[in-house]
């Protein structure tokens, strides 16, 4: 009997994170033009934005009971005991429709033990607490300590994101379309965040790309405590070189111990469209759970 660390693929994890702590992430499902695909196993950021360019028809759906019954069984059969930190129930059904599977897996294993964390955060949101959670456990942590530093990384999660073009949101009902055509007029850009239900609202918004990525930057700074003590995360969605940019003034400004990079994946990236930049950290200390945070 083991204590197995899972997630899905809305957190946006890193190829280099999944293989260093050989860590199971369950695909979240999108289908184009009428054809079923899942995210990091039949699609790929990459060919997902270029797909976006054309024009094809996409909707996304979070992973359902019977997927989530196919993925839970082999941990129940085994014995291990199960935390699967799982996308915000503010943006997508997911933490239900797990919940559904798990009552139906217990049904026959009894004794199957899963925490399910509605982590109230978004992409590398909650593929930053992922990544803590499972340093600290390749560290010795014990497992009432994981569970207990999983639940406060997600309620100290900041989430600063802005988006290049106003198209898909308006297309994914999150803007009227007189705010969607008035702001591509203007040039204007929100400033998004994910609020405490775990939903994405705009709160400021400013016209220009630069301006939008240098008030990010600035917004770090404001609400986030120790940078030089956390490693942060950057998302992109096909945009590298704005990524690498930002990526390199965090450094300069608040000299970060370090910084995870990725791509912002279908189930975010279908209703915001490419050029999405995010930057995800911490408003609180670290300091409790320092020892394993090496």
């Amino acid at each position: 009997m083991a204590f197995q660390i899972i997630t899905d693929s809305a957190s946006d994890i890193p190829e280099s994170v999944i293989t260093k702590y050989n860590l199971y992430v369950m695909p979240t499902p999108v289908t184009i033009e009428g054809t079923d695909y899942f995210d990091g196993k039949t699609i790929f950021p990459e060919e997902f934005y270029e797909i976006q360019a054309s024009g094809k028809d996409i909707k996304t759906y979070h992973i359902n009971q019977y997927m989530f019954h196919e993925h839970f069984l082999p941990y129940a059969k085994r014995g291990d005991e199960v935390l699967y930190i799982c996308f915000s129930t503010g943006i997508a059904g997911t933490f239900n429709a797990a919940n559904l599977a798990y009552d139906e897996v217990k049904e026959e294993y009894p004794d199957f033990k899963l925490t399910i964390l509605d982590t109230k955060c978004a992409s590398l949101g909650f593929g930053l607490v992922v990544e803590k959670v499972l340093r600290m456990q390749a560290n010795g942590a014990p497992k009432e300590l994981i569970l207990e530093a999983a639940q406060y990384f997600c309620d100290h999660m900041e989430h600063i994101v802005t988006v290049e073009t106003l198209e898909y949101l308006y297309k994914g009902g999150r803007l009227s379309r007189t705010s969607a055509v008035l702001g591509g007029v203007l040039d204007v850009k929100p400033i998004i965040e994910v609020n405490d239900e775990g939903a994405l609202v705009a709160f400021e918004k400013v016209r220009g790309r630069h301006k939008s990525l240098k008030r990010c930057i600035e917004l770090v700074g404001e609400r986030g405590v120790e940078l030089d003590k956390q490693i942060i995360g950057v998302v992109h969605g096909n945009d590298p070189k704005t990524c690498e940019h930002v990526c390199e003034v965090l450094m300069e400004k608040y000299h970060c111990r370090g910084i995870i990079k990725s791509w912002v994946g279908c189930a975010i990236g279908a209703h915001t469209g490419p050029g999405i930049i995010g930057i995800v950290f911490l408003s609180a200390s670290e300091e409790k759970y320092a020892e394993y945070l090496k």
